[in-house]
């Protein structure tokens, strides 16, 4: 039995078998070339601008309209200027191929926002190595990323970028566990949005320490993760899932009903809140205000 701790971002509990998310990375060499390789690039944009329309309607089912606007932003940085014109200046002056060009804009622009005070700002270095990845992937023909298992699982990763996280059959994640990440970054406000267990920032041994398929509890609460439990933990872990579930529900049935206390008294439970991106849940949980 082996013990990490990361940062709860969705609380429930989560127990399942480990299936280790693979990102089909593909090797970017340098190699000189001479010519097509812009229209290389404008080919693998339309194709990654289709495939984030299609992610952009997934997550608009899934998470709603706030958090499915990631998504356009990130079909708006497709068509940015200063990214188009760094990968069309590193293609022009050094005759390279399209893959090192996005590959070196992807490095560059990250940096940059990387080193920015700005929360907000710094966030954007994910988004820029989202979509290059992506371009890259259609420049090379790479596979998607996927699970290695289409059975309920726990799905186990260095880290999601938000597209890797609304592809996701969502039917088929029990939870979410990432070796880094942040709390307050698209993919774990994707989790919490779409009702599933995840932990982040569990380090780095992580992933070389564990099995595919190996039993696993997700401990959403206290962001704990137990791999491989004995038998008296997964009993009480069983039972403090059923517990979890079951005043989950029970809350659910007030849903609708009147807000008066024992002794007749009308009163309004409102819900606090940090943002504007925060009301759907308000609404969806019938808060009074």
């Amino acid at each position: 039995m082996k013990k990490y701790l990361g940062k709860g971002v969705y609380g429930a509990i989560a127990i399942g078998k480990i299936s280790v998310f693979k990102k089909c990375d593909a090797a970017v060499t340098r190699i000189h070339v001479e010519n097509k390789e812009k229209q290389r690039v404008k080919a693998a944009k339309e194709l990654a601008a289709k495939q984030l329309t299609e992610i952009h309607e997934k997550a608009l089912r899934e998470v709603g309209e706030t958090h499915a606007q990631i998504f356009e932003i990130h079909l708006m940085m497709l068509d940015d200027d200063d990214y188009n014109e760094s990968i069309e200046n590193i293609i022009d002056t050094q005759s390279v191929n399209a893959e090192y060009a996005v590959a070196l804009t992807s490095d560059n622009f990250a940096e940059m926002f990387s080193s920015m005070d700005d929360a907000y700002m710094q966030a954007r270095a994910a988004d820029v190595r989202d979509i290059s990845n992506r371009i890259i992937a259609n420049l090379t023909g790479a596979n998607t990323n996927s699970a290695a298992t289409d059975e309920k699982s726990v799905i186990c990763a260095d880290d999601l970028a938000p597209s890797e996280t609304v592809s996701l059959d969502k039917d088929k994640v029990l939870a979410f566990v990432t070796a880094h990440g942040s709390s307050n970054s698209h993919t774990a406000i994707l989790a919490r949005n779409m009702n599933i267990p995840a932990v982040i920032g569990v380090g780095d041994s992580f992933l070389s320490e564990i099995h595919e398929g190996e039993t696993v509890i997700v401990d959403g609460f206290t962001g704990e993760i137990i791999v491989a439990p004995d038998e008296l933990t997964l009993k009480t872990y069983t039972e403090k899932q059923k517990r979890d579930e079951e005043q989950k529900k029970l809350l659910q049935e007030l849903k609708g009903k009147e807000n008066v206390t024992i002794d007749g008294t009308k009163i309004n439970v409102f819900a606090n809140i940090s943002g504007i991106d925060n009301i759907g849940a308000v609404l969806l949980n019938d808060a009074g205000g």
